[in-house]
Formats: C-alpha cells, sequence, structure tokens
C-alpha cells in the first residue's frame, strides 16, 4: 500500500505513523459524524496530534477527506490468478470487499457528493482514487497481451479510450450495486458481471449454480 504524502509540502520531516493515525481518525469521523460535522479539529483530537500537525499537512476538509478514503483504494492490487477472466474477478472482489467497509461507504459517497459542485475537490478524487486505480486496468491489459488472450495494441491514444471504458464500466457496475442497490457483490454475481464483461449481451446466460 503507497502512503499517502500530501503533494506541495516542505519544511520538518513528515511522520508516516502521525499521517496513519490522521488519517484512520478521519474515517472514523466520517462514519460517525458525516461529512457535514466533521471538523479538522475533532480529527486532531482523535488522533492525538495538535492542529498545528494537522494543517502542516492538508490545508481543509476536501484534501483530507479525499486522501483518507484514497489510502482504502491504494490496498487494490491486481492478483495473478491465470487467465484475464479469473484476474478481474479477483480484483473486482477486492473492490467489492472494500466498499463494504463503513469507513469506504460514508467516505466515498461524501466526497463524491461534495465534488458535484467543486471543480477542485472532482480533480483531486480523479488524482488520488480513479487514475491510480486505472494503473491496475492497465497492468491487466498487458498480462493479458502477454497470455496471447488480447491482441496487440499500439496506438496509445485507443488504449487510453479503452482503459477509461473499462474503468468507468467496472467501477460504475460495482458502486451501484454496493451502494445504491445495496446488493451484494458476492463470487456468484463477480462472476457474471465479468462473462458479460468480456462477452457482451451476446454471451451465453448462466447455468443454473449448485449442479
Amino acid at each position: 500500500m503507497q502512503s499517502r504524502t500530501p503533494a506541495g509540502r516542505t519544511g520538518r520531516p513528515r511522520s508516516a505513523a502521525a499521517d496513519a493515525a490522521i488519517l484512520a481518525a478521519t474515517r472514523q469521523a466520517l462514519v460517525e459524524l458525516g461529512w457535514s460535522k466533521l471538523t479538522l479539529g475533532d480529527v486532531a483530537t482523535r488522533a492525538g496530534v495538535a492542529k498545528t500537525t494537522l494543517y502542516r499537512r492538508w490545508s481543509g476538509k476536501n484534501e483530507l477527506v479525499v486522501d483518507a478514503v484514497a489510502e482504502l483504494f491504494d490496498e487494490l492490487e491486481l492478483p495473478d490468478r491465470g487467465s484475464l477472466a479469473a484476474d478481474i474477478e479477483g480484483v473486482v472482489l477486492q473492490f467489492a470487499a472494500i466498499l463494504a467497509r463503513p469507513e469506504a461507504r460514508s467516505g466515498l459517497m461524501a466526497v463524491v457528493a461534495e465534488a458535484t459542485r467543486d471543480d477542485a475537490l472532482r480533480d483531486r478524487i480523479r488524482a488520488s482514487i480513479v487514475d491510480p486505480q486505472k494503473d491496475l486496468v492497465l497492468e491487466g491489459r498487458a498480462r493479458a497481451r502477454t497470455r496471447g488472450e488480447l491482441p496487440p495494441e499500439p496506438d496509445p491514444l485507443a488504449v487510453s479510450r479503452t482503459v477509461d471504458l473499462i474503468f468507468d464500466m467496472v467501477a460504475g457496475a460495482v458502486v451501484h450495486r454496493t451502494l445504491v442497490s445495496a446488493e451484494p457483490a458476492d463470487e456468484e454475481w463477480v462472476r457474471d458481471f465479468t462473462r458479460v464483461l468480456l462477452h457482451g449481451l451476446t454471451a451465453a446466460a448462466p447455468g443454473p449454480s449448485g449442479g
């Protein structure tokens, strides 16, 4: 998992322990208080650090909450399970497991809602959460090409468009399933979703389970 270090900060050496405590306290406050009642002062108290320590790292609530949420998604890794379909199932199950955590649900819904009226926050979400996860799509496609499961793609622009589309389909489906429909993204759902993602609407329907 990568370390969440706010950009553009200089000065005295950073404390990784303080950073971790602050981000964990932010997620706890989001669950208990919600976005509107969360304050940097409360986060500092929960984390056991001085307010000045927190303000040296994050200038405001928006960037602090995005980094706290982004740290959860840093846990995502692309497993090598031997095939493109199995790799997709593995990472989607990880994604769904993260979204099942109360701090992830509270944090993600809060920052997305706020971003509808804050362009700078939307840009930070894209840079801190979305773009790093798109790297997993690139990694998975490169691995599948090495296995011979996908053809080469020499056009960088086409690759970028395809990666954006794949990410949107995966993230959109899992977020809607878990946070909007409040249904489980279990192994059966993930297997069916992967089949449709890879083969489209013309794919054969899955057979009855358990038999």
